[in-house]
């Protein structure tokens, strides 16, 4: 059974369909232990308070240089035995001593079929209005591992989503969301759970 840390900055849209695919029993090998927030008083802490799963913040403003940041934060997913880490709309880069620490251990969800609308600054809506500016027909959402070139890692799942008339950024990213990240980040953590990736 691996322990998993979620790693979350916002809603937890993400982590909330992971914790209900382990509700339905489909990662029998891992289990969510543990949600770090990037800052108190989001609202994915307080989904995982209700489904009793310890939470903690560990802000990077908080830490004068980005190495001490990335030391408190690996330090703290040791403390807790993590085996796995997850970025569910995690909106902080880490850097390479939590990436050292969890080598092919660190997967990442992102809001396009990389290697498009991917690396610095895309996140949020601008991948989907990058995709809508530029006229595409599908977009989609990638699960990746995390190593130390932003979106970089090796893929572990892509799931295309078609583009329809008349959507804009919020609608496409709603359904990008709900067709591909809530199906692919549970189903990823799985394929890692039970040492298929």
């Amino acid at each position: 059974m691996l322990n998993i840390a979620v790693l979350v900055s916002g809603g937890g849209t993400n982590l909330q369909a992971i914790l209900d695919s382990e509700a339905r029993g489909e990662n029998p090998n891992g289990k969510v232990t543990l949600v770090v927030g990037s800052k108190p008083g989001i609202f994915a802490l307080e989904r995982a308070e209700k489904a009793g799963i310890e939470t903690c913040v560990v802000r990077r403003k908080d830490y004068a240089a980005a190495d001490a940041f990335d030391a408190a934060l690996a330090d703290t997913l040791c403390a807790h035995k993590i085996d796995l880490v997850v970025l569910a709309g995690y909106l902080t880069v880490l850097g390479p001593g939590v990436i050292r620490a969890y080598p092919n251990r660190i997967l990442n969800v992102h809001p396009a079929l990389i290697p498009s609308f991917c690396g610095p600054g895309m996140y949020g809506l601008k991948p989907h209005e990058a995709a809508l500016a530029r006229g595409c027909k599908v977009t989609g959402a990638t699960v990746h591992f995390v190593n130390e070139v932003c979106d970089g890692g090796p893929i572990l799942l892509q799931k295309a989503v078609d583009i329809l008339p008349g959507d804009t950024p919020e609608t496409l990213q709603k359904r990008v969301m709900v067709e591909a990240e809530w199906k692919l980040l549970p189903a990823a953590i799985r394929m890692v759970c039970d040492g298929k990736a």
